[in-house]
């Protein structure tokens, strides 16, 4: 006697109508046009975003740069490594709470996002040009409030 099993018709519902995974597919082929962009500066997407994250007027706490970045402490601080290896990053102490740690791009890192910017903007244009404007601004609304209320 067969086990039974899922017809393929739910496969393809799955496929056609499940949120996650389109996120997750445009998210793969976005992060792979970006870093194929970024390339000739030796960071990823990933990296832009997080050394972007960063640009603020006062350093901010580790625990900001994981919640706007939807990562857990553990995975930004892997994320880190590499970047402060480069000197484009300092991590330091929060004169505030010792044990708290504040996040600041050099003057390296910044000098390195001047030149990733151009970068970014022509490539997000040219994506950007394939949507309407109503369609863009509406995309990352309901993105945000997804984000939001996950």
């Amino acid at each position: 006697m067969s086990k039974p099993r899922l017809p393929y018709e739910t496969t393809l519902l799955v496929r056609d109508t499940c949120l996650c995974l389109a996120v997750q597919r445009t998210a793969r082929g976005l992060a792979r046009r970006f870093d194929e962009a970024l390339r000739p500066l030796d960071i990823t997407n990933r990296q832009f975003s997080l050394m972007m994250s960063l640009n603020r007027p006062e350093p901010p706490p580790m625990g900001d740069v994981a919640d706007l970045l939807a990562m857990d402490r553990t995975t930004l601080t892997a994320a880190l490594k590499p970047l402060e290896r480069r000197g484009l990053v300092s991590i330091s102490a929060d004169p505030a709470d010792k044990r708290s740690r504040r996040l600041a791009l050099t003057d390296a890192g910044h000098a390195l996002l001047l030149r990733a910017l151009p970068i970014w903007k022509r490539h997000h244009g040219q994506l950007e040009k394939h949507l309407s404007a109503a369609n863009a601004d509406r995309l990352r609304e309901d993105l945000q409030f997804l984000t939001r209320l996950l």
